[in-house]
Parts: C-alpha cells; structure tokens; sequence
C-alpha cells in the first residue's frame, strides 16, 4: 500500500479513557504515513500526552503491531527510538466476485501482497460461492499461521437492494440480496467481514495502488459485464446512504435508446459495459473477452462498431459527472482488454464542453487507470486495514 500524501494534517487523538481505540488509529495513522516516528514525534503531532503514547505505543509493540528500530544518535539524554508498522502485524483478505471469476488477495499490514488466487466461475450464487470463500480463506490463514487476521473485503456488483435493477439482466448474480448473508459470512469466517460494491472498492484500489495517490477528488469509472463508478471527493471515499452512490450503468443518457432489464430505455450500461460489446458482437453473455485477438481484422471492425455506439453516450456521462462533481480527472478502468479500452479513450475526444473545460490543468480530463484488473479485491482487503489503522476509517467509508 503506498503511504498516501501528506495533503491534511494528522488528525488529532483525545485523552478521554473512551477514545483509547480512536486514539490507537491515530497513532498508526500518524506513523503509516510517516513510515517511521519516535514517541516524541506522535506527542508532538498528535496531541496527546507523552503517558498515553507510551501505553498505547507499549500495548502495540506488544501486539506485535509496532516495531521498534536501533535508537537514533544524537543530542543529550536517551536516545529516540524510531517506530513502524510491523509489516506481519495484521493481514487482510479480499475477495473480489464477479460473473466471471473470483479474484483473492492476502495483503499484510502495510498493504503488500502476499499471496493471490483467480477461479474461473459463471454467475456464482451466494450458495456456489460460500465454499469456495471459505476455502480460500483457509488457504490463507495456513500460509500465515499464528498471523492476526483483520477481516474479510468482498467486493460485488452493485446495485444493492434495488427493487426492479439488482437482480435483472445478464449483468445481475442473484443469490446476493438476502440481508441475513453479511452475517452468515462473519459466522462462518470467524472474522469481522465488509461487504462493498466493486466500482468502490476498485476506487480504493486505484487511490492505493494505481495513478490517483495524489488525487483528492475523482471519480474511478469502472467497466465490468456492467458499469459503475467510484467516486472519491473531499480526500474520502463517498459510498451513499445504500451503499450505491456512483450506480451510473442505470442513468438514462439517450431517452428513447435501447430498452434495459430494468424496465427504462436508454441506460448507460446497455452501450458502456461489456455486456453491451459482447451483444454487439454476437457473444453471448458469458463469453470470455480474455480470448479475444487483437489482429483478427473482422471483430476489430465490429469493436469500432460498438465504439460508435458507445462513445456518444460515455461522452454525455461524463459531461454529467464533470458537471456534477467537479473532479480532478476521470479515471477508466476495468475488465475490457487494455487495447479496446486504449481505443475507447482516444475515440473520447474531443470531450463535450463541461465545467472541466479549462486551460493549465493539472491533469488530463480523462485517464485509463493503472492499478490493473486486481484492483477491486486489492480495494476490498485494503479497506479492511484501514478499519484498523485509520481514524477517519467511517469517513473513507460509512458503515451500512
């Protein structure tokens, strides 16, 4: 996990005896982005007084959580002992399940993968998937035995619980809007578990481990068998009150277009998604676009049909969403083979006039992300670290 810009400044702890959790966060906070600190520079940056850094310092050494380094030389008195994370101090799992293939990672504490596993799978029900969870996370937990696991990230399609759109059409896993399954998964687990929508999750994969560590706000679109979006403003992730905020693959762009599963016409994930190109193409729904050649000249020139079809309704999307939410850039990515999304990008030019439109940028309107097709199960187990070291942890994402 890269150590995230120094763009705010270290949230301040409290010394009441309730605020102990809160204060650990800011402690780890403070020295994950800092990489290394001594006890005098968490009194000095965060606050609280040089006792409570002491029993909170001490406690995490303890834990294994913290490690401490050769003191540093210099000046009067004891030496300062300087103080990093512990990469083994914590590990993290996260699942990323879509329609075609179930993406797992182990990360440790300082987000580095450790270990990654891909199943080919077809439209997995909560039932198909379960044992398949369980056996991975096993898997895991034998490869570290003894390590302090944090939880589990599982990362899906959204929407959730949308009556008439979470269920329908060739983008839709039923099985996954039963409201009792967070906590069946927690009791089968035995771990605290998340559960978050992809097009978020892969946000925070980008924010980690992508192009976006210096972005504060942007939106991440994220092109799956459907089409959604993550939107990161303020220096924190926004998720919704349902957890469905950036679901744009319903919002209608061209009234009167292509009828959708969801009952209205013109959506935009029935022209940006690969359901949409597989359609386009004559595939069926479950047809592996990883097998596509890129020299055979015939689907070359069905893509730049879909393209045709495709673009003018991206191009309205993202005049919307410039309009809306006024970002930095915005980044695409997702499970399209790098060179059709190479050529979905450049065919986006020239963009529509927005509120983006302005000379001196910093950075490009529109960018293809970088964090690659593991970054939604990378997301996923990361915001399970975060939950353990962060104090703006309900900030970056609200609990349901």
């Amino acid at each position: 996990m890269k150590n995230l810009p120094n763009t705010r400044t270290v949230t301040t702890g409290t010394n009441a005896e309730h605020a102990r959790l809160h204060n650990r966060r800011v402690i780890l906070e403070a020295i994950r982005q800092s990489g290394r600190l001594t006890r005098a520079d968490l009194t000095r940056l965060t606050s609280l007084t040089a006792q409570t850094i002491s029993n909170i310092v001490t406690e995490l050494q303890e834990e294994g959580v913290l490690l401490a380094h050769a003191a540093e030389k210099g000046g009067r008195g004891q030496p300062p002992v300087p103080l990093s994370l512990n990469p083994e101090g914590g590990y993290s799992i996260g699942f990323h399940i879509e329609q075609h293939c179930i993406i797992g990672v182990l990360l440790n504490l300082l987000g580095e993968t450790v270990a990654q596993v891909t199943l080919t799978v077809s439209y997995p029900t909560f039932e198909q998937a379960l044992p398949l969870i369980l056996e991975h996370v096993k898997g895991f937990r034998q490869q570290r035995p003894g390590g302090r696991f944090l939880g589990v990230g599982i990362a899906l399609p959204g929407p959730f619980s949308v009556e008439g759109m979470t269920a329908v059409g060739p983008t839709a896993m039923s099985g996954w809007d039963d409201p009792a399954i967070p906590l069946r998964l927690q009791q089968e687990i035995a771990l605290p578990v998340l559960i978050e929508n992809d097009a978020t999750a892969a946000t925070m994969g980008e924010r980690l481990y992508g192009i976006a560590s210096d972005l504060n706000n942007f939106v991440h679109l994220f092109i799956g068998s459907g089409l959604g979006a993550g939107l990161y403003l303020g220096n924190r992730l926004y998720s919704g009150h349902w957890h469905n905020a950036g679901e744009i693959g319903h919002m209608t762009v061209i009234p009167g277009g292509k009828a959708c599963f969801c009952g209205n016409q013109g959506c935009l994930e029935r022209y940006i998604s690969i359901a949409a190109l597989l359609e386009h193409l004559g595939y069926p729904a479950d047809h592996d676009l990883g097998t596509w050649d890129a020299n055979d000249q015939v689907l070359n020139a069905r893509v730049e049909g879909w393209l045709d079809e495709a673009v003018p309704a991206l191009r309205q999307a993202i005049n919307i969403l410039e309009s809306v939410l006024d970002p930095q850039t915005i980044l695409i990515s997702g499970f399209l083979p790098d060179a059709i999304l190479a050529r979905l990008i450049t065919r986006l030019e020239p963009l529509s006039r927005s509120i983006s439109s302005r000379s001196g940028r910093q950075y490009p309107r529109i960018q293809m992300g970088a964090a690659g097709q593991d970054a939604v199960a990378l997301g996923a187990a990361a915001l399970m670290i975060l939950a353990e070291i962060s104090p703006d942890y309900e900030a970056l994402l609200k609990p349901e």
